[in-house]
């Protein structure tokens, strides 16, 4: 397996992770007053909308030779960078 394999699988995982984190978030806000299911509401939309960038930065790389690993991988790291302060944020917010 190369390492632009593994990198997809890597990705692919973490986008799991992130549809889980996000599920989370929905699930909970049903639990919450109507002033806190309004902050939820908008935490998970900020959050899909990052993962919507995620995964289309991964599929560009999915249909890209080889060789474009390198030159795309900085993009998807900078936008898992986002996502993980994006979930962080949200995580903290409504413990």
């Amino acid at each position: 397996m190369n390492s632009r394999d593994e990198y997809l699988r890597k990705m692919h995982a973490k986008l799991d992770e992130l549809n889980a984190e996000i599920d989370l978030l929905s699930t909970k806000a049903g639990g919450v007053t109507e002033d806190l299911r309004k902050e939820y509401h908008e935490q998970i939309e900020s959050l899909k909308a990052k993962q919507a960038v995620a995964k289309q930065k991964v599929e560009e790389l999915q249909r890209a030779g080889g060789s474009a690993l390198e030159d795309m991988k900085s993009g998807i790291d900078l936008a898992w960078s986002a996502i993980s302060e994006a979930v962080d944020s949200a995580r903290s917010r409504f413990k």
